[in-house]
């Protein structure tokens, strides 16, 4: 049986069983259709049982007072690899639930282990799976898939169709206006963010610096950037294949990017030295400046991808990062 619990830490947004859950059961008609990449998915009630696949989906129910019966396994960030995020596992506590069935997405999804948890719905809003997985998960219950590309749903889409597909939507609402008023008062202690421009880059490997690989204006870790006040360099935005959410150039380019102020990244310390001796990445402004953000595989280094849960427990330290680069720029 689904468990509606009110929120205990969430203060501008309070579900409470009787009263929120319950209206939001009456107002939802149904049946409820969500159109998606792959279709439209039609839900002929409101879910009781709710599995999510793919990254931080299961962050929309739980944020919303429900326990999910199954979602994926954490494998970056989760720093004593018990599969769940800390921000994840400190919910969980506050709901009084135990930790749900982990889903092993290491080598795709877990259909099995997903079919043997008995979901009414599968959420996965913010997914990159193939249409192929999205039938196979279609027979197991109704999929709320990705919107339009894959890995490119926004933080707030990913609210809004999760929330709808449980049958929550004004629910969903709420939350995501609590969220972007806790942005509005982080970034507004970073007034030196605003108008700078910044360049995601993916996973360096600093042995190898032929090619430089980054997020494009599709991705939801460079959509957050605007969140936070800063904008997306003309190079990036140029450089940007509809419906890709990631794109590469030969480092031999690289002063296509002279107009980033400021790069982020995934990587180690070590990554920064191998950066800024290279003859080629060593060029770029923001290297030789040193407007360089290195996230490391910690929970700290989630804090790029927005999520329902972690905007509230990441928020001030990536933005004291993005700031302490930004203060470099002259």
């Amino acid at each position: 049986m689904l468990r509606l619990i009110p929120f205990i830490r969430m203060a501008v947004v309070s579900l409470a069983v009787g009263t929120a859950g319950a209206a939001a059961a009456q107002e939802t008609s149904y049946p409820l259709t969500i159109k998606h990449a792959y279709g439209e998915t039609v839900i002929t009630k409101k879910p009781e049982r709710i599995a999510t696949v793919n990254f931080a989906n299961q962050e929309v129910p739980l944020a919303l007072g429900v326990v999910p019966v199954g979602f994926a396994r954490a494998t970056f960030g989760d720093d004593d690899g018990d599969g769940v995020l800390p921000w994840v596992a400190a919910r969980l506590k506050e709901l009084g639930a135990e930790t749900p069935v982990l889903f092993n997405e290491g080598d795709g999804i877990d259909f099995e282990a997903v079919a043997a948890t008995q979901p009414d719905v599968i959420l996965a809003a913010y997914s990159g799976f193939s249409q192929k997985d999205y039938e196979t998960l279609s027979q197991i219950a109704p999929v709320v898939a990705f919107p339009e590309s894959p890995w490119s749903t926004e933080w707030r889409d990913m609210i809004r169709l999760n929330s709808k597909g449980m049958g929550m939507a004004k629910e969903g609402d709420a939350l995501i206006e609590k969220l972007e008023a806790e942005i509005e008062a982080v970034t507004a202690q970073h007034p030196e963010l605003k108008g700078k421009t910044a360049m995601f880059i993916t996973h360096l490997n600093a042995r190898d610096l032929s090619k430089i690989s980054f997020y494009s204006a599709n991705d939801t870790r460079v959509k957050f950037f605007e969140d936070l006040g800063l904008k997306m360099p003309k190079s990036v935005t140029d450089a940007t294949e509809a419906g890709k959410y990631s794109g590469s150039v030969s480092a031999e380019k690289i002063d296509l990017f002279d107009d980033v102020d400021i790069l982020v990244t995934y990587g180690s310390p070590d990554l920064v030295k191998a950066v800024q001796s290279n003859p080629l990445t060593g060029k770029m402004p923001a290297v030789e400046r040193q407007s360089l953000v290195v996230l490391t595989n910690s929970t700290t280094g989630n804090a790029a991808m927005p999520t329902p849960l972690n905007i509230s427990w990441l928020l001030k330290d990536y933005a004291a990062l993005l700031g302490e680069a930004a203060r470099k720029v002259k």
